[in-house]
């Protein structure tokens, strides 16, 4: 675009214009006075002082003293002549800092500072390329004694310097008095330089070392380095506080799970993960990732989580939850996104049931060893609103495997994400062991170390195969229920014999008993068909599951002594463990309570 058109129009051109034109009328030649006439004093006296000629001469630099200029730079200052670089001169504040030096000596006995600071071995290089060379921020020790040492040692016969201009002399009382107050220590950066050392027709190749004082560069360095270590440290002690401290371990599953935040120079991020057992045997599993990082990222992700758990217990189907935490994420905060999966295992139908908002696909593997990926995301990324998401179904079976994690364990800059995720899956496929030593064998596989730029979350479960003893500790139990006034008969009947079968103790039996008895009769009198009863022990609990075709969910309520009816789901409260209800997917409701076993009992 031409701006030469439209610059008069701009604000304040035309009053800079004028100004310049002023300056110039100012600094014209006067005009001759007019006939008769005279200056007035009070002008002559106001008027500006003349710039001098621009064709006069320029100072030069040819009478410079270079000896008084480098006694008054404040940087450290060093002249050294020949392959043993001799010293031939040191200024006041290289004296003032290490003390005076004797000219003549070699530097490695005169100069034992450039030895403890490795800068022979450079200075060598500068001799032979006749190139300077840098090092920055090395840390210097002064000495305590350099600023009593005024007087510099006399060198001996022989051991002058070559540079007859620039002799070395002792400070002067005002550079010693200086010196008093100089900081005795702190960082500098060393330039070595090639130069010509001595007379004309003497001259020697040699290096002039200066030091430019970063102290403060560093120290403020160091305390933005400090105050980042403080508030990652702070982010990362959140992160860990919201994750879950010890994680639940539900009856038909082994799980385990790591979290490794970043690097040390990497703030933390959002990763966080959770098992939630729901009752009934059925166990939910979520993995998430906030975009984003620092204590916002970290506390957005809690708040997730807490919602999480709160919605699971309302027992919905996973896509149902994710709609929530779409919804909430948006009010948490508008400018940020998170990645979940949600996932429900339900040990009598030997399934995955999943819903994923843009998160990275599970994994699960076959007793075989075949390892299976989940289908596409089921949805976008919570926070982005405006999207209905769906379920999936996965195979999990007795002797299968699944894990669950975040990007940074398959991201690399490098390579596309879709090749970490196969390596995943390569490495999965031959991990062995427990689920805590698969989360450390994948960690380690996928080249995440304690230097990894990103933050990692590994969830793995397996769902054991089991045999022996182990076996008969898990059973299960079915009786289809037709309706009529049989049933309610035959369902306890049926209770009866597989608590005998299973040798409970007379009390549990009689109140599991009583407790299939009352969800029966619920379901009789306000469900519909299909009907059925199910009965499943595992080695730590007994659970009894009743389900129909209607879908209104059951609730507590107060029965009035002169009620009939209204007191079932208060009994299975009050002699339960716990009980709970919930929708099946293909339509139709499960009311189910449980009771903890005895200690030592199996």
């Amino acid at each position: 675009m031409n701006f030469t058109r439209w610059s008069a129009r701009l604000p304040g051109t035309q009053r800079r214009a004028a100004a310049r034109a002023d300056r110039k009328d100012r600094t014209a030649a006067p005009a001759p006075p007019a006939a008769g006439g005279s200056v007035p004093a009070a002008r002559a006296e106001a008027g500006p002082p003349a710039d001098p000629a621009p064709d006069g001469p320029v100072p030069t630099l040819d009478g410079l003293s270079v000896h008084d200029t480098l006694d008054k730079v404040p940087a450290l200052v060093a002249v050294v002549y020949g392959p043993e670089h001799r010293v031939a001169y040191v200024n006041d504040a290289y004296a003032a800092l290490f003390g005076p030096r004797a000219p003549g000596a070699s530097a490695r006995e005169a100069l034992p500072e450039l030895t403890e600071l490795g800068l022979l071995p450079l200075m060598d290089q500068v001799l032979r390329s006749r190139r300077p060379r840098t090092v920055k921020s090395r840390r210097v020790t002064a000495d305590i004694n350099a600023a009593m040492n005024i007087a510099a040692p006399r060198s001996a016969p022989g051991d002058s310097a070559p540079v007859a201009d620039v002799p070395h002399q002792a400070p002067s009382p005002a550079a010693a008095a200086d010196a008093e107050s100089r900081p005795r220590s702190g960082y500098y950066t060393f330039t070595c330089s090639p130069i010509e050392v001595g007379a004309t027709e003497a001259k020697q190749p040699g290096v002039l070392v200066f030091a430019a004082d970063v102290t403060d560069q560093v120290e403020a360095a160091e305390r933005l380095r400090a105050s980042e270590r403080r508030q990652r440290e702070a982010a990362v002690t959140l992160q860990r506080s919201l994750l879950p401290q010890e994680l639940e371990q539900p009856d038909d599953l082994r799980v385990a799970a790591t979290y490794q935040p970043g690097g040390k120079d990497t703030a933390v991020g959002g990763d966080w993960y959770d098992v939630i057992t729901l009752g009934a045997g059925r166990t939910a599993l979520v993995i998430g990732d906030v975009m984003g990082r620092g204590v916002r990222a970290a506390a957005v992700m809690g708040q997730l989580r807490t919602a999480v758990r709160a919605y699971a217990r309302l027992d919905l189907p996973p896509h149902e939850v994710l709609q929530l935490l779409d919804g909430l994420a948006g009010e948490i905060d508008a400018t940020q996104i998170a990645t979940c999966i949600y996932a429900v295992h339900d040990p009598n139908e030997g399934r995955l049931v999943y819903a994923s908002a843009g998160h990275l696909p599970i994994l699960v593997r076959d007793p075989d060893g075949t390892v299976r990926r989940a289908a596409e995301p089921t949805g976008p990324p919570l926070g982005t609103g405006g999207w209905m998401h769906t379920s999936g179904t996965m195979p999990l079976g007795p002797g299968s495997s699944a894990v669950l994690y975040t990007d940074g364990l398959v991201e690399r800059r490098t390579e596309d994400i879709d090749e970490g995720v196969a390596a995943l899956e390569r490495a999965f496929a031959g991990a062995t062991g427990s689920p805590q030593v698969m989360c450390d064998r994948l960690i380690r596989a996928l080249g995440v170390t304690a230097d990894h730029d990103d933050d990692v979350a590994v969830l793995v479960l397996q769902h054991p195969a089991r045999t022996g003893h182990d076996a008969e500790l898990f059973h299960n139990a079915a009786l289809e229920l037709l309706g009529g006034i049989e049933a309610a008969p035959r369902a306890r009947a049926f209770a009866s014999g597989v608590l005998v079968s299973w040798r409970f103790p007379t009390e549990l039996r009689d109140l599991g008993v009583l407790a299939a008895s009352e969800l029966v009769a619920n379901s009789l009198q306000h469900g519909t068909p299909p009907m059925r009863l199910r009965l499943r022990r595992t080695d730590r609990r007994l659970i009894i599951e009743v389900t129909d075709g209607d879908d209104h969910l059951p609730r507590r309520r107060r029965a009035e002594p002169a009620d009939e009816a209204g007191r079932g789901i208060s009994i299975i409260a009050t002699i339960a463990s716990s009980w709970g209800s919930r929708r099946t997917p293909g339509g139709g409701k499960a009311v189910w309570c449980e009771f903890a076993l005895p200690a030592g009992h199996g």
